[in-house]
């Protein structure tokens, strides 16, 4: 299986994370790649480096005011008296149609959810390489290529088209979505993270070309909480496309293979011919987050099912936190995906 990363995705170093009040290290750290990416090559992947296909790609699903924030935001930070070494916003918008500030305090308030997406120098960059993995993996998939693994990080699923959150600047599996559908195809986005892909889902909510469908730990106690219910269908010329299936914390591997049936049949039933998995590995039993119950062998069986559409498959790297399991479950996946095809 080809697989595609940038070194210059290791440019992005959180050092911020708040959970229940208390500041501790952030979960999203470089060497997550050093793991994952010996993961993938285990499970017989070559990796190659992305072509740059500039921002047109990303700005097909990211608005140009956003693009500018992200692009320039921390060296207007550093230019405030006293400010500290990351972008990290202390007032939101009670409003998204609110006014939109001049100042770089307020700016990061509207383009960052919540304090889980620092922003520092090597920020941008990484973020941009992310997504041109993203999107070279799709050219890949589109040059009939029939698997592919973008180890896309930092990671994209909780970034909307103007907001970054939950460790996630751009959204690399929307984007490479879209790049699909720009040459032509019909993709799902199938998300298997623990956490609901909601910046994903809020990118699609209206639109009828690309379906979403993310399989997640229930959001009434768990991140992102705003989103992911399952009575959230879509709009307008969207509904009907967008599908939640929310799952009790804990829940193992039984339960979450059946609801991976479910999820595609739907992808069956868009008529789907190209199809983007969201891969979090976090709904690991082993995951720092603890959301959701997958063995190593769960994760197999993940991977064989989706061989078994027999489409075409673009893996985009998700969550998926540092842990003893964290290659084996990325291995697992991949060679339970290659074994089952």
């Amino acid at each position: 299986m080809k697989a595609v990363f940038d070194d210059r995705q290791w440019r992005h170093d959180p050092k911020h994370f708040m959970a229940n009040g208390a500041i501790m290290p952030n979960p999203e750290q470089p060497r997550r790649i050093e793991v994952l990416k010996a993961a993938a090559e285990e499970a017989g992947c070559a990796f190659q480096p992305p072509q740059d296909a500039g921002l047109g790609p990303i700005a097909a699903v990211h608005t140009p005011e956003y693009l500018t924030f992200l692009e320039n935001i921390y060296t207007r930070w550093r230019r405030i008296e006293g400010a500290g070494e990351e972008v990290i916003p202390n007032i939101h918008p009670a409003s998204r149609s609110d006014g939109y500030p001049k100042s770089a305090v307020g700016q990061a308030g509207y383009h960052q959810a919540d304090t889980a997406c620092p922003i520092a120098e090597g920020t941008w960059k990484a973020a941009y390489w992310s997504a041109q993995s993203a999107i070279t993996g799709a050219d890949l998939i589109a040059g009939d290529e029939r698997a592919v693994y973008a180890l896309s990080r930092p990671p994209g699923h909780h970034a909307f088209a103007d907001l970054a959150g939950g460790f996630c600047f751009l959204n690399n599996s929307g984007i490479a979505a879209e790049r699909l559908r720009a040459k032509g195809f019909r993709p799902a986005i199938l998300d298997v993270d623990v956490h609901h892909g909601n910046g994903t889902q809020g990118m699609f909510y209206d639109r009828d070309d690309v379906l979403t469908v993310s399989i997640h730990a229930d959001p009434a106690r768990f991140y992102p909480f705003f989103w992911g219910h399952a009575q959230e269908r879509g709009a307008g010329r969207g509904m009907g496309c967008n599908l939640n299936l929310p799952l009790a914390r804990g829940t193992g591997d039984a339960d979450f293979l059946k609801t991976l049936d479910t999820a595609l049949q739907r992808v069956r039933s868009f008529g789907t011919d190209a199809l983007v998995i969201a891969l979090g590995l976090d709904a690991s039993i082993d995951d720092p987050f603890q959301g959701l119950a997958v063995t190593q062998d769960g994760f197999a069986r993940v991977g064989a099912a989706i061989a078994a559409t027999g489409l075409p498959v673009l893996f985009v790297q998700e969550g998926g936190y540092l842990s003893d399991t964290l290659g084996a479950n990325l291995t697992k996946t991949l060679t339970g995906f290659q074994e089952g095809a």
